[in-house]
């Protein structure tokens, strides 16, 4: 894949079009060596929780949340009996608490009732708990598990799509597209590279494009210049 030239087939990709990806892959590699979620958690449950919470916040917000809400209620079994009400108030700072305490209190249940309070590191499994989508799942997978995995939120959607290597905007199609172009051993850490990238450099609405290692392979335009 060239600079500019978008994936003719999402399902196949070239040599190219892989060696372009990989010239990415490398370069995000390099500037980000150690990556992980920036999301604080002793274990898969409190990482899964965290993780639905996590919708619409910031994680510094969640990790203020967090001590607090797995100090009364650490396991599984704890959480699906807890008062909503209560839990409402320790997580109001994340915001939508009143549907993440749905969330969080359903799933715990879902793990209580289906896996005997242990969270299943299979993403069709993951998948069936209330609240838990494909993201959330593959966050789950890559970081508690350390399984290939690639998580799609907003920042790995605008990104990939800047780079043209995909042309989607559903995020199924957008983690398939990825699978196709990327070494299976680097699936673990390209999400949080992508997503560190885009909050350091590569923003929404004012990329530093001027300072990216990735400008002379973006076909993204207009670039952006340093501010006078």
């Amino acid at each position: 894949m060239g600079r500019g030239e978008a994936r003719a087939d999402r399902t196949v990709p070239t040599a190219k079009e892989r060696g372009y990806a990989r010239r990415i892959v490398n370069r995000l590699a390099s500037r980000y060596p150690e990556i992980g979620t920036a999301l604080e958690y002793a274990n898969p449950f409190e990482l899964l929780v965290s993780t639905v919470i996590s919708a619409q916040t910031t994680d510094d917000n969640v990790n203020r949340a967090t001590p607090e809400l797995f100090a009364r209620w650490p396991t599984p079994d704890d959480l699906a009996d807890a008062d909503p009400e209560e839990v409402e108030t320790v997580i109001f700072s994340t915001g939508f608490y009143r549907q993440k305490t749905r969330s969080i209190i359903a799933l715990s249940q879902n793990l209580v009732d289906r896996y005997g309070g242990v969270v299943p590191d299979d993403m069709a499994e993951l998948v069936t708990l209330k609240g838990v989508g494909r993201k959330t799942a593959s966050v789950v997978l890559a970081e508690a598990f350390g399984k290939p995995a690639i998580a799609v939120d907003t920042h790995v959607r605008r990104i990939t799509n800047r780079l043209l290597l995909t042309t989607e905007n559903d995020p199924t199609r957008i983690e398939q597209d990825l699978k196709a172009l990327v070494p299976k051993h680097e699936w673990r850490h390209l999400s949080m590279r992508i997503i560190q990238f885009g909050r350091d450099t590569c923003n929404a609405r004012k990329p530093r494009c001027w300072e990216c290692e990735l400008a002379k392979l973006c076909p993204f335009v207009p670039k952006s210049h340093p501010p006078e």
